[in-house]
């Protein structure tokens, strides 16, 4: 593993190889940290530049924080003034762009329209085709002084939403849905095997703390691979990783921007669940109230 807050060109990258006939022996995924901001324009001209790197050294998926097609800290009207008008708008149609142009599947948070006043903190997953999945956080951040809720309405309680590429079946979960392990039980449930978490995870006392030690948890406790995104310091915590099944840390970062590139390998995967077959031997199910 490779750390640290250097500058976006700088990556902690797996070695993806291949087999015969050109598909992936294992499939490389990127997590990206920056910060978001009030300018749309300008959010979506930061992704096309980490889309580029992390197309360049080899990555299939690609992974960004919560609210990057518009963020104000802290929240007021302008949310909803510049909220997606739904799952085809202008912030999502330059995903498809950039997907297009990269080979890439990504993955990133938008502010999305819900009702007169409030937007939906919307995940979307985008490929040359368009949207494959889509997911609006269930659980909002109404703690630690937050009431998230005050602007964003909450998901629908509906089945957990998968894509696949090259044979990797990835599931999506924001931020606060973290703190529920039922929540990416639920995932791996639908047959995941990894979970990502676009996040902006803000910044407090043991905050950092609590985000490196519950990605590492969900990881070991779904044998499923867990990659967060968050936006970098001052706002979030920063530290995005890509973590094992083992709650082993692949590769990550520190406080600042950048990019972190690590190999998902199905075959590992496999063998950890075998060692440790907590999902066939567990005795109860997770059911939405």
């Amino acid at each position: 593993m490779r750390s640290g807050s250097a500058p976006i060109e700088a990556v902690a990258e797996g070695s993806p190889g291949r087999e015969d006939g050109g598909v992936p022996a294992v499939l490389s995924l990127a997590v990206a940290q920056f910060a978001p901001t009030a300018d749309r324009a300008a959010n979506l001209d930061r992704i096309r530049l980490l889309a580029a790197q992390a197309a360049a050294r080899g990555a299939r998926v690609l992974a960004l924080p919560e609210y990057s097609s518009f963020f104000v800290d802290p929240f007021d009207a302008s949310l909803r003034q510049n909220a997606e008008p739904g799952l085809d708008g202008p912030f999502v149609r330059g995903l498809r762009d950039i997907a297009v142009r990269e080979d890439l599947t990504l993955v990133a948070g938008l502010v999305e329209a819900a009702d007169a006043d409030r937007v939906h903190n919307t995940v979307v997953a985008v490929d040359a085709s368009g949207v494959v999945a889509s997911y609006r956080k269930q659980h909002l951040y109404d703690a630690f002084g937050q009431r998230e809720s005050d602007w964003v309405a909450p998901g629908d309680l509906d089945e957990p939403q998968t894509f696949t590429v090259d044979g990797v079946v990835f599931g999506i979960m924001t931020c606060y849905d973290l703190r529920f392990p039922e929540a990416a039980r639920r995932i791996v449930d639908a047959g995941a095997h990894v979970i990502l978490v676009p996040a902006e995870w803000v910044r407090g006392p043991l905050k950092e703390q609590q985000w490196q030690t519950l990605l590492a948890a969900r990881a070991i406790e779904s044998t499923a691979f867990v990659a967060a995104a968050d936006h970098p310091a001052p706002v979030g915590v920063g530290h995005s990783a890509i973590i094992d099944p083992q709650g082993v840390v692949l590769a990550g970062l520190a406080a600042g921007d950048g990019l972190a590139i690590a190999p998902i390998d199905l075959d590992e995967l496999a063998r950890i669940r075998t060692v440790n077959p907590a999902l066939q031997l567990r005795r109860y199910r997770v059911t939405p109230r």
